[in-house]
């Protein structure tokens, strides 16, 4: 075993910068919250006074009044036990994760009373549960029934339990932090007798129950149980806890991931992913290299074949085909747990590997994911981060989630940005993330401070400092700075102000060799470049990145967003806007935003609230070279592809002669097709060849004409002259000629006649406008054009018309498109010698408005009402609702009315994404003088 990096002390790191403003509002919730509402949900369970505290609320809350049964036996029934807060406890246990972490990392005495506060009254709950006698084991802390367990074993499906071992282990998991990160000797003795009752209940069950056990859907889930009591067998000295750790081992996933074989489809991500980071605590504690194998390839698997482009994973909370990502999109992406959990896996494996692809994906999810699902707001009572963090066009972060297993893990995120920008181990120092930094380097007797301008800059600089009353001990050590897989270029690296004489790729680290002393400067500059990034199941749906940053469109559309992408891109693939990656940044950090083809883009870091689109659609009507347009349409095949997507699909090119011979072939296969006409044909072979691909300078002129001919009356045109040239049988011919005493490079095309006729286009049109979402409202009218590319008279063109794949119908006359849904229109025209052109478009019409209902749970003195919503064509955006007392708002989660003397008129409503809003529908609640 390889002796693995080590993380700093959470106090020996302080960052500032962007993620100082997560750090600060998620420190002052620490700071403002009650413990008292934190234990409200276990003291009421053990029977003890709950102080006047309201539990913290939603999947966090006292319960429902059936379900007030203790032990492993008093299983109350089925379709008895409601599972609305079954999962009550497990946010105690982030919280008190969160305060632990806060106080180590701020060095704060209140946050550690605090969280000594919280331990105390968990121990105080766990000795009036002990006390009654009723649980299999004195060690059972939770703030339910332990007949959840017991159900387990009996294989119980979600919606009648909820994961009994995934709250089990964010209880214990938040104890080990109080003991590791404050000290808390109590919270670890509480936190050992639950390993110990854990024990006592899994060891009496055989290998094949567990497995059965774990595999059920949520109901199963356990969180990191692995990870947790791997680290209490070393923490506690118990070694029979790591035995107990293995308990939770599953077979196939372990199979999985050590043989390669892809078993993810549609399983639960974050059912899984924690187990993954056990397997490598596991590895560290039992040496078995298995877990490390496993847990490496399952990750794999994940990314980057199933990442979206801020890094989050599953739809839905499950995990679709691998490779697919732009069609697994959906209205329900990326939970924030998942990316919560693939950070500690990705640190992890690096800690072990040394590979630079985990920091890769570390940076942009940290950066994108994590710090953009928190809000930019204060707020005393609510986390205010996102459960999912969508990907679908028109997206809205839905910020709070108390309660929540995103609301737990979103406390945790925000104190703990320091844990990864340094790793160590005895010798080296790894510098990961380009962020504000500062490090007590205790075993150099330096003081590292990381000044960093990222995400809105492109420098950083690495200054050492003596410790204060400490001196360098003069000993060689290795500080490997890790060079962005973002940066353009190549990335300069300078010690004290000279080149430092090491290879500085992107996407490796640099690593310098010395004894360091103090007012040693390392300087590391990473060129910015605007990037579109593909996804790898559809080259043209894309995002956009400056650096790190990835950017979000912001648009009221709820259908894809288009843009000119392709016309816009350079030899190596970057998007040429004609401002430098320095001056866009420039631009963000003034503006909050930076404007693209008239589309203002945010950076996903920004805890805004604005609707937006983080895929565009690389979509160009026109065919055009580094952003310089040629005038000639870029027509569409019938299966969506055009000149440029074919041009493009290569990604980059090394050099302009292999750009230049692309667009020739490219150009002629689709002038074969006859979407290109040969007029336009020589525009877009002179218009390539002016592309200035290489910036250095060069006057550039092109001409395209027949093979052979003498080019001299076109080269006087352009006032030049060239002795003895001649245009090439086939492809090109460049020379230098001369004008007005300056040197000018000529590209002379050869445009070759045709092999055969070509056969006639046609286009499809829309005689009206979509809505602001981008979904038309009303049937649109559809009008096709047949035309020849040449220019020559086409009067005779047969137009044909097919929807959705249907018959091909004749065309005579513009056709309103009635129905509903995404509906794809292909037309076709066919001259006199039978030869057709073919064009697709697709077009969402979404006419009719949802429809909603609501359900009425009798609560004796008050009633839970839930408002649902159904649109099967471009989905339900929201139910509003408002009743005596109440404002117009946003249907979140049930509510409860309480029933009064006179009758109460709730009104609500749904709006689907189209725009479409339904009528307000009416509930009546009765008063208490009438019969319900």
């Amino acid at each position: 075993m390889t002796t693995p990096l080590r993380p700093f002390p959470l106090g020996d790191v302080r960052v500032e910068g962007a993620f100082a403003r997560a750090r600060d509002e998620t420190l002052h919730l620490a700071r403002a919250y009650p413990v008292d509402r934190l234990l409200a949900v276990f003291r009421r369970n053990a029977g003890l006074d709950t102080r006047g505290a309201l539990p913290p609320g939603n999947w966090e809350d006292f319960g429902h009044p059936d379900e007030d049964a203790w032990s492993e036996t008093d299983y109350p029934g089925r379709e008895h036990a409601p599972t609305a807060n079954l999962l009550r406890g497990h946010y105690a246990g982030h919280f008190l994760s969160m305060l632990a972490m806060a106080a180590a990392g701020e060095r704060d005495p209140g946050l550690k009373s605090k969280a000594d506060e919280l331990v105390a009254g968990l121990g105080e709950v766990r000795a009036a549960l002990a006390a009654t006698g009723r649980y299999s084991h004195p060690g059972f802390l939770a703030a339910y029934g332990e007949w959840q367990f017991s159900r387990l074993e009996d294989y119980a499906p979600y919606g009648e339990i909820w994961a009994p071992y995934y709250t089990c282990h964010k209880l214990m998991a938040g104890l080990l932090d109080a003991f590791e990160l404050t000290g808390n000797d109590q919270a670890l003795a509480i936190a050992a007798d639950m390993g110990h009752w854990v024990h006592g209940r899994l060891s009496k069950l055989d290998h094949e129950r567990r497995q059965r056990m774990w595999s059920l859907y949520i109901a199963g889930e356990f969180g990191g149980m692995n990870e947790t009591l791997a680290r209490l067998a070393a923490a506690a000295g118990q070694p029979r806890l790591l035995e107990t750790a293995a308990y939770f081992d599953q077979d196939h996933l372990l199979a999985a991931g050590t043989g390669g074989a892809d078993v993810l489809t549609d399983m639960h991500a974050n059912q899984h992913l924690p187990q993954l980071v056990g397997y490598v605590e596991e590895y560290e504690q039992a040496g078995e290299r298995r877990y490390l194998d496993a847990a490496a390839g399952i990750w794999d698997l994940v990314v980057p074949g199933r990442v979206y482009a801020h890094g989050g994973t599953g739809e839905s909370e499950l995990w679709g085909p691998p490779g697919a990502v732009a069609g697994d999109v959906g209205h329900r992406n990326a939970e924030t747990c998942a990316s919560y959990n693939l950070l500690k896996l990705a640190r992890r494996l690096y800690a072990h590997t040394r590979e630079p692809r985990y920091m890769d994906y570390y940076e942009r999810t940290v950066l994108n994911h994590v710090l953009g699902s928190r809000k930019d707001a204060r707020s005393d009572t609510s986390p205010e981060v996102t459960y999912m963090f969508p990907v679908h066009p028109g997206a809205l972060r839905e910020y709070d989630n108390v309660g929540t297993c995103c609301g737990g893990t979103g406390l945790e995120n925000h104190v703990k940005y320091q844990d990864t920008v340094f790793l160590h181990a005895p010798g080296e120092l790894h510098v990961n993330l380009p962020a504000d930094a500062r490090l007590a380097w205790d075993e150099a007797g330096l003081e590292v401070d990381l000044a960093a301008d990222h995400p809105l800059g492109e420098r950083l600089a690495l200054r050492l400092r003596p410790l204060p009353g400490r001196e360098p001990d003069g000993a060689e050590r290795t500080v490997r700075i890790r060079v962005p897989r973002w940066a353009a270029g190549e990335p300069a690296l300078r010690l004290n102000g000279a080149p430092a004489g090491v290879a500085t790729a992107p996407g490796r680290y640099a690593s310098v060799t010395r004894a360091w002393r103090a007012g040693d400067v390392l300087h590391l500059d990473t060129p910015v470049q605007l990037r579109a990034e593909p996804t790898p199941d559809d080259p043209r749906q894309c995002a956009l990145l400056l650096g790190p940053t990835l950017l979000l469109a912001r648009s009221d559309a709820t259908t894809g967003l288009a843009l000119p992408l392709a016309g816009r891109r350079g030899l190596d693939g970057a998007l040429l806007t004609g401002r430098t990656g320095t001056e866009l940044l420039a631009e963000l950090a003034r503006d909050g935003t930076v404007t693209i083809d008239g589309v203002a883009f945010e950076p996903a870091w920004s805890g805004g609230d604005a609707r937006y689109h983080m895929y565009v659609r690389s979509a160009d009507s026109e065919i055009a070279f580094g952003g310089k347009g040629t005038g000639v349409p870029n027509r569409v095949r019938p299966d969506g592809s055009t000149f440029l997507d074919d041009l493009w699909s290569p990604g980059s090119f090394p050099d302009r002669a292999s750009f230049l011979d692309r667009v020739a072939a490219v150009a002629a296969r689709v002038r074969a097709e006859g979407l290109l006409g040969r007029a336009e044909l020589a525009r877009v072979l002179t218009a390539a060849a002016l592309f200035d691909t290489t910036g250095d300078g060069t006057v550039r002129r092109s001409l395209a004409l027949e093979p052979g001919t003498d080019p001299a009356p076109a080269l006087a045109e352009l006032g030049l002259t060239a002795a003895g040239a001649r245009v090439p049988a086939t492809g090109r011919r460049e020379f230098d000629a001369a004008s007005a005493g300056e040197r000018v490079t000529v590209t002379l095309w050869a445009l070759a006649p045709d092999a055969a006729r070509v056969p006639p286009a046609v286009a499809i049109e829309l005689l009206d406008a979509p809505a602001p979402s981008g979904w038309f409202t009303t049937a649109p009218r559809v009008r096709l054009r047949g035309f020849d590319v040449d220019g020559a008279d086409e009067g005779g063109l047969r137009l044909e018309l097919r929807l959705d794949g249907g018959d091909w119908t004749p065309y005579t006359a513009p056709v309103r498109l009635d129905g509903e849904g995404v509906r794809r229109i292909e037309a076709r025209a066919t001259d006199a010698a039978g030869l057709s052109g073919t064009t697709v478009r697709e077009v969402g019409v979404d006419t009719a408005a949802p429809v909603s209902r609501a359900t009425v749970k009798d609560l004796g003195a008050s009633v839970e009402i839930t408002l649902h919503a159904e649109d099967g064509v471009s989905g339900v955006e929201r139910v509003q609702w408002e009743g005596p007392g109440t404002f117009w708002g946003t249907f979140q989660e049930a509510f409860v009315r309480a029933i009064g003397e006179e009758p109460q008129v709730i009104e609500y409503a749904a709006t689907d994404r189209a725009g479409n809003e339904e009528p307000r529908r009416r509930l009546v609640l009765p008063g208490k003088a009438r019969p319900r």
